[in-house]
């Protein structure tokens, strides 16, 4: 079980070195590995599409979760983060500790099929509902990269989606976007402290993998992400961390290292703020001793807004003419001009 980890890790090392020229496939070799997907309907050019190194399901999705309370939990430190998204009466937490290895997880959480998503190279954490026209998907991993971004597929059409966007990229469902569900990434401590009837996702085996171990290792601290095809930013470093809030009329975003500097940011009729006390499941090898890059909240007029903490170079990838606020005033991210 732990030789599957050290290949995955092998995996890590080498991705967290490439440049932009991996080569990118194309549907003739899809087809080749087994791929049913309807290639006739494209969103995105083939050429954005990386092979990241894994195989479908190479990252095995989470389909049968495994939930206990949180009294008992013995292993997680009060420090990690951890997903959450409270649905009716229904609290559940899903550690980064287990989805760095797995990714997704299918579940169903109060009568709603959900899928709880953690993309590390993007640290694009999201929660979408599994329901299309009706139907009820199934998601697994690609093996695929977008702007290293995490390229899921269905098992009812193997159709492809963008997990930063929630959009069908590839196949039948190209024109379709997965609703997202307000969530937020809190220290395991203060979910415990919050929802001490809470539920906490643990690995159906703990053999599997190394549990609690962070395969990529200071990478939040690199210069430039891995497996990438694109055009940085230039309004901030690449891997500086973003908080984005999903609003009707396009995303906005503000830099953490602000929001961290003030505590909370009013901008654009929405509250975002920042407390210290998560730790990064991106930086030591150990989840637990991270460094501390905060929890973050963000409502407008109370209420819990769809959001995300990922890097610069994920919301300049994905969002055109994307402006942050930080602490040299609103920025463009492609032209690194003030606004």
């Amino acid at each position: 079980m732990r030789g599957c980890e050290n290949r995955y890790q092998r995996f890590v090392v080498l991705a967290t070195t490439l440049t932009a020229t991996a080569v990118p496939a194309s549907p003739s070799q899809w087809r080749a590995q087994g791929w049913k997907t309807d290639f006739s309907r494209s969103a995105v050019p083939f050429g954005e599409i990386l092979s990241g190194g894994p195989p479908r399901d190479g990252i095995p999705p989470i389909d049968r979760p495994k939930f206990v309370p949180v009294r008992e939990v013995k292993d997680i430190g009060e420090r990690e983060p951890v997903i959450e998204f409270p649905l009716d009466d229904n609290a559940r937490a899903y550690p980064l500790r287990v989805l760095m290895w797995h990714e997704i997880v299918n579940d169903t959480v109060a009568g709603r099929p959900v899928a709880v998503t953690y993309c590390p190279l993007c640290n694009a954490a999201m929660v979408f509902d599994r329901r299309v026209d009706g139907r009820t998907l199934d998601f697994g991993t690609t093996g695929l990269l977008r702007h290293s971004d995490l390229v899921m597929w269905d098992r009812q059409t193997e159709s492809w989606w963008q997990q930063f966007t929630g959009e069908a990229i590839v196949g039948q469902y190209v024109g379709s976007t997965l609703k997202l569900i307000p969530s937020r990434v809190v220290p395991y401590g203060e979910f415990v402290a919050r929802r001490p009837d809470g539920m906490v996702l643990v690995p159906n085996n703990p053999d599997l993998r190394h549990y609690g171990r962070n395969p990529y290792v200071n990478y939040d601290e690199g210069l430039a992400p891995a497996l990438f095809w694109g055009e940085l930013p230039k309004g901030l470093p690449a891997m500086a961390r973003v908080v984005v809030a999903r609003v009707a009329n396009g995303p906005v975003a503000v830099s953490l290292a602000l929001l961290a500097k003030r505590g909370q940011i009013d901008h654009q009729g929405i509250a975002f703020a920042w407390r210290a006390g998560q730790a990064s499941a991106l930086g030591s090898a150990e989840i637990a001793k991270g460094k501390d890059v905060g929890a973050v909240e963000v409502t407008k007029d109370g209420a819990a807004l769809v959001h995300d903490v990922t890097f610069a170079f994920v919301l300049n990838a994905f969002v055109k003419g994307a402006v942050v606020l930080t602490e040299k005033g609103l920025v463009d991210l492609a032209t690194g001009e003030a606004r």
